[in-house]
């Protein structure tokens, strides 16, 4: 397959699974995707794929659903432990590589945030999953696919404050304006009250974003659309394009 570029447009925000969700979308190969998760032999979910309108718009809906007792918040995984998982897997080598670099960002937004060292930074085993199928979901669909440069729209979050596991934080999350600001993402608070972008969307739009700015001429070869969880009065959805830059 040719390299394509990837055009992502998070007019409502961006997730993880919003990510997956496109990216499957746009013809990632489920299958891959499916035996490439199986072989990081990670247990506590099971994945549930499915179409969905959203506000009348058709997506796709990418589901880590989480289950069994494994799902303890006693239960922690560190960065290396996470390292450990995908270097033990059968994914591509890039898609390991690009894996660890969303891991990465992910977890030093979070040190920032809480003053601590990345290698302090644990993942209770729920959030772990959820992360772990997510991050690494994504890395092997942009594998798949072949993408080869990735342009990132302003991505739009809401306002407010939301509930975490040590109570409640301001939006957009501290995570994720340590993201932004980092790698240079450009954020737009909205009036919608509640969360948009989250720290895993914004970490993979952080590894994969492209540092010139999207063309001007282009031609749209495909549209994807990835389904949020969130019942937002707006799309909910996160809309991607593979394009074709033209003279």
């Amino acid at each position: 397959m040719a390299r394509q570029t990837l055009y992502v447009e998070c007019f409502s925000g961006i997730s993880g699974d919003m990510t997956v969700g496109a990216l499957l979308d746009l013809g990632a190969d489920r299958d891959v995707l499916v035996e490439g998760l199986k072989s990081l032999n990670v247990e506590g979910y099971e994945l549930d794929i499915k179409r969905v309108s959203k506000n009348g718009i058709a997506a796709c809906d990418f589901n880590v659903v989480l289950k069994g007792s494994e799902n303890s918040p006693f239960v922690k995984r560190n960065i290396s432990d996470i390292f450990e998982i995908i270097e033990r897997s059968a994914i591509s080598e890039n898609a390991k590589s690009l894996s660890k670099k969303i891991f990465l960002i992910k977890a030093a937004a979070e040190a920032k945030a809480h003053r601590i060292d990345i290698a302090d930074v644990h993942f209770h085993e729920s959030g772990a999953i959820d992360s772990i199928v997510d991050i690494v979901s994504a890395a092997i669909c942009l594998d798949n696919l072949n993408i080869d440069e990735v342009f990132i729209s302003v991505l739009h979050d809401g306002t407010g404050l939301i509930r975490c596991r040590k109570g409640m934080i301001p939006v957009p999350v501290p995570a994720v304006v340590n993201i932004a600001a980092e790698h240079g993402l450009k954020i737009k608070e909205t009036d919608i009250v509640g969360e948009m972008v989250t720290p895993t969307g914004a970490a993979i739009m952080a590894a994969i974003k492209s540092e010139r700015g999207l063309p001007h001429n282009y031609t749209i070869m495909r549209t994807g659309h990835g389904a949020g969880k969130r019942d937002y009065p707006n799309e909910g959805v996160a809309r991607m394009h593979l394009i074709e830059e033209l003279p």
